[in-house]
């Protein structure tokens, strides 16, 4: 079973690799020598350092109070999660999942050992509670590919200690300042060791590896973007990093990961049809019929959860007396029988073929793109004039639903304007860096258009449910009482959102510029 502890460390070096007295720490009553622990890591990665490129670490150490392996994932600087699994012999599957979307069905073969004597201290208050971890490590490398060498090094690190005041490491920070200690130049062990251990570059050697976690040069990366192609392929790029990205967050069921992929898959779909001129759709329709599954088998439950967790609210502002009958147990029966999909589920889609193959095709799509002649043109005119075009097909529908009666009709036209204005709020954020404040505006302007319209369909939405709810009810011989008096203030809901819509239409009319 793997757990998660979130590390927030600095490191540093001394030439003289001694510890100055930490005594005088504002807060800190005792410094505990704690002794001296012999680790020994083994760092794995592919053979194309996939692992290091996402700044990611994989490791197996014996050794310590936490042995076994270890993944880290950055979360800010100085800041990482570390998911731990018990010691075995093979890596264990759950960290397996973790890396998926970066290695594929590429091997993790070891590539690093790093052997350290750590000389441990804990900073504690006067109550005896740890405040720090402090330590001094004498630390040995050695490349473990290639003709790599050995190198050897003394470095300091301070971990906080969990749930401590991260503002505790800055009064440690000063103390070991003015000590002439100073912050390490490497990120980590492991970066250090990388690039002490390189080998050296001969006339046939192969260049070295880039350790700042950026793709080496050559390696795909649009640079600073020109032609109009340049700045959609610098999009799709990064929505395919995102989805690449946040597989693990949503493995791990991290809060709001599954969303932010699912808009990631809709971004990428919108920049097919909205920048149609710009690549061939003989090609990135197939692609986009596969991203419109991710986002179906990422949707299965989210939308129910969005919905359930809108009626639970609903029914937690009403005041008692209006509640009548077993509505919440009711609610929650409901709930579960609609819910579609389960956590394994959707591991089982992230692990399947299908979806690596989407991700190694969106590979390919960004490193080798299929341009039409409108790729090279410039971006103030081929990137506004899609903008342009999808703008217009916005005005069409919501003009032609502000025409019709509130009603089924209205609805359904008003819903078809909030998809196209995701688009348009996507085409314009792709043409921002080249347009400047006018794309930025209508990307603002558009999402508060989709905020809009979108607390109409969530309340259109909401009331069918309610009215399923109120049938089951009934047949069970339960009061249907409550769910009316809900439906009637989604009703409401939805008729504010219909009267505001034209005066913000109206706004965003005078306001666009693209």
């Amino acid at each position: 079973m793997a757990e998660t502890k979130r590390e927030i460390e600095r490191k540093y070096e001394s030439d003289d690799s001694g510890l100055p007295d930490l005594t005088g720490v504002s807060g800190v009553a005792a410094v505990l020598d704690k002794g001296v622990a012999e680790l020994d890591a083994t760092y794995y990665d592919t053979a194309d350092a996939r692992l290091s490129a996402a700044s990611l670490t994989l490791r197996r150490r014996t050794g310590g109070s936490d042995e076994g392996w270890h993944l880290k994932f950055p979360v800010a600087p100085g800041v990482r999660d570390e998911i731990r699994a018990p010691l075995s012999d093979t890596l264990p599957r759950a960290l397996a999942g973790l890396i998926r979307s970066h290695v594929r069905d590429a091997e993790v073969a070891p590539v690093v050992r790093l052997r350290s004597a750590r000389d441990v201290r804990d900073l504690v208050d006067t109550e005896g509670r740890l405040l720090a971890e402090v330590s001094v490590d004498e630390v040995r490398a050695d490349r473990l590919t290639g003709d790599g060498g050995s190198a050897q090094w003394t470095e300091i690190e301070v971990e906080l200690a969990d749930g401590g005041d991260p503002d505790f490491l800055d009064k440690v920070d000063k103390r070991l300042r003015k000590a002439g200690v100073r912050p390490s130049r490497s990120a980590s062990k492991l970066a250090r060791a990388l690039a002490e251990t390189e080998p050296k570059r001969g006339k046939k050697g192969r260049p070295k590896a880039r350790q700042d976690g950026k793709p080496a040069a050559g390696a795909g990366v649009c640079a600073t973007p020109v032609t109009a192609g340049d700045h959609v392929l610098a999009y799709l790029r990064a929505q395919r990093e995102a989805i690449v990205q946040l597989d693990p967050a949503v493995r791990r069921d991290l809060p709001d990961s599954v969303h932010r992929m699912r808009v990631a898959t809709r971004r990428a779909r919108s920049a097919f049809r909205s920048y149609a001129k710009v690549l061939d759709r003989t090609a990135t329709d197939p692609i986009g019929e596969e991203l419109r599954w991710l986002a179906g088998e990422l949707g299965v439950d989210r939308d129910q959860e969005v919905l359930t967790d809108r009626l639970t609210a609903a029914l937690d502002a009403l005041p008692r007396p209006l509640v009548t009958g077993p509505v919440r147990n009711r609610l929650r029966t409901w709930a579960r029988a609609r819910s579609g999909g389960s956590r394994r589920r959707l591991i089982a889609v992230l692990d399947g073929k299908r979806y690596l193959a989407l991700l190694d095709t969106l590979d390919r799509l960004v490193d080798e793109p299929p341009l039409l002649t409108a790729a090279a043109g410039a971006p103030q005119k081929v990137l506004a004039k899609a903008v342009r075009k999808d703008f217009g097909q916005v005005a069409a529908l919501v003009e032609e639903a502000l025409a019709l009666p509130p009603g089924a009709d209205r609805d359904l036209a008003l819903h078809d304007a909030r998809k196209k204005t995701k688009r348009t709020r996507y085409s314009a954020e792709t043409a921002a860096p080249a347009l400047g404040g006018p794309a930025a505006d209508l990307v603002r302007l558009m999402k508060s258009l989709q905020g809009l319209l979108g607390d109409h369909q969530d309340s259109v939405m909401t009331r069918e449910a309610l009215r399923e709810l109120a049938a089951q009810a009934h047949a069970a011989g339960e009061s249907a009482f409550t769910y009316g008096v809900l439906y009637a203030r989604e009703e409401r809901r939805a008729e504010l959102a219909e009267a505001a819509l034209p005066q913000a239409w109206e706004t965003i009319g005078a306001a666009t510029e693209v």
